[in-house]
This record gives structure tokens, sequence and C-alpha cells, in this order.
């Protein structure tokens, strides 16, 4: 049996782009066999990350969040492979640059700055459900 190609969401946020990683980015991506299907760079309006970011509306780092989303291009990619959402997630890191591993996309390039919210350069879907719900939303 073989398991079936998923798709999930992938956004290069504001400090990505602002430090010229898209490309380092796509290349792990595409080097850990997943396929690129859609890429669009988008500015995105506090409408679209309201919906994005929704499941944290009322908590302390939304706020920061939102702000840090609006305040430059981001790079929305459609992904697809085998196992690409958990996949995808493990090539990132963990949320928080300062404690992901060396070899990933947090722990090479993410530090934290010292600021309310979190930089940490990339966000991938947790789950097939969140997969859809976000592609629906920035494609």
């Amino acid at each position: 049996m073989t398991t079936p190609i998923e798709e999930t969401l992938v956004l290069v946020k504001p400090d990505g782009v602002a430090r010229n990683l898209t490309g380092e980015i796509l290349r792990r991506i595409e080097a850990k066999g997943y396929s690129l299907v859609d890429i669009r760079l988008v500015q995105p309006d506090r409408e679209l990350l309201a919906r994005h970011y929704a499941e944290h509306e009322g908590k302390p780092f939304y706020e920061p969040l939102i702000e840090f989303m609006e305040s430059g291009a981001i790079v929305a990619m459609r992904v697809a492979g085998n196992r690409v959402i958990e996949g995808f997630r493990v090539l990132a890191g963990t949320t928080d640059p300062t404690t992901a591993a060396p070899g990933t996309i947090r722990g090479d390039y993410g530090r934290d700055w010292g600021l309310k919210v979190q930089q940490n350069l990339v966000h991938g879907s947790d789950s097939v459900e969140s997969a859809e719900r976000e592609l629906d939303l920035w494609f």
C-alpha cells in the first residue's frame, strides 16, 4: 500500500524574504524530494492573516505576530510529496530558532532577535486539515 501524496502550505516569512533566504529554503525543500506545485509573492493584509491565525486570537503573541507578518512580503508555496506535512516541519526545525537543531532551516539560519514574537523564517501546516484550510486561504 502506498502513502497518498500530501500537499502543504509553506510560507517564507518576512524575515526570510528580507534576508534573501527564499532560494535556499526552496533548495532544501526540493533536495528532500518534495515538489513545488505553486509559488507566489504576497503582501498579506490583516484580514488574510487574521483568518490564517484565527486559532491564536486572544493570545498574548497574536498582535505582535500579525504585525510581524504584515511587515513585509511573504513567499507562499504549495508543496507536495509523501508525508510532506510532517517532513517539512522536521526540515524547518523547532519553533524557537535557539533550540532548533543544526541542519534544519531554523537551526542554521534562525536566531532569537529578542523581539516580542519569534521571527523564525518559515511556517508549515501542522496537519492535513490545516494544510487544506491554509492552502485555500493563500491560493
